[in-house]
């Protein structure tokens, strides 16, 4: 069973190639894959299926569905630093010609361009504001502003460094409003075109990047500026991306790094649940 270990800004995922959709990804064996001490070591998994393999991918016009899931085993719908690496994977494997193609997700169909230096540009679709409501991160209640990117973010704009802000807990939110878990994002406003960003993400904790939260934001930081469009730097800790937003649309360009190949142990894999 062939593996692979890439990182889009330092967000890392494990790559499972699987063109007939035959391995039984369980919860279980996903965790463990992810886990920095008894596997892997991972953000997240992206199974690389055939659309046509997956009955969630049967509407999909892509040729490949980016079956992602997150550290804990959950099914995710979307993830921007994820999709970059997919995506140099299949030019890589001569599984795509590129530069311009499309991959699937639960999000919908996503448009990618593979750059000569191997960074990638991702049309992410319409970034819409829904709302507001309220991180509370140890004893501080944060206002934020609701963010629909395929997946849902709340996105707290900070006058203080977000350097200081503990993330190690899992920060409260409003469970009525985020019935399924939410991504949350705390920014501070660099300049009218830069921010820096933490993240700390649903089933995963802090990451060292969220490409969909940088999308979320751009937008949000736009809205709290009286705007729905433009163009932003984002810097998280694990390096620099730049998202623009446009009216029902958006786009993330960033680096997507293939660390290694190697295959993994059928027994260990075998022993999973």
């Amino acid at each position: 069973m062939e593996f692979l270990k890439g990182h889009g800004t330092q967000n890392d995922f494990v790559l499972l190639p699987d063109a007939s959709g035959a391995l039984e990804l369980t919860p279980a064996r996903v965790a463990a894959l992810c886990d920095r001490q008894r596997g892997l070591g991972a953000d997240g998994v992206l199974r690389v299926v055939r659309s046509a393999a997956l009955e969630e991918g049967a509407h999909s016009g892509a040729g490949w569905f980016m079956d992602y899931r997150n550290a804990d085993g959950s099914l995710a719908e979307m993830c921007g630093n994820g999709v970059r690496v997919f995506a140099r994977y299949l030019v890589e494997a001569d599984l795509e010609t590129g530069p311009d193609f499309s991959v699937g997700t639960r999000a919908g169909d996503r448009r990618v361009r593979v750059h000569p230096d191997r960074s990638v540009t991702v049309h992410m679709g319409p970034a819409r504001i829904t709302g507001t409501s309220v991180a509370i991160v140890g004893d501080r209640e944060l206002s934020g502003v609701a963010v629909d990117v395929g997946n849902p973010h709340l996105v707290s704009a900070l006058d203080d460094d977000v350097s200081g802000l503990d993330l190690r807990e899992q920060p409260r939110f409003d469970g009525d409003v985020f019935p399924d878990g939410v991504n949350l994002e705390f920014v501070n406003v660099l300049g009218p075109r830069a921010l820096r960003m933490r993240v700390h993400e649903r089933g995963v904790g802090e990451t060292r990047a969220c490409g969909t939260g940088t999308v979320a934001a751009v937008a949000a930081a736009l809205h709290l500026a009286g705007t729905d469009h433009g163009s932003s730097t984002v810097d998280i800790p694990g390096g620099r991306v730049e998202v623009t937003v446009e009216r029902g649309a958006s786009t993330l360009t960033g680096p997507a790094v293939i660390v290694a190949r190697g295959e993994l142990d059928e027994t260990w894999w075998n022993s999973l649940p």
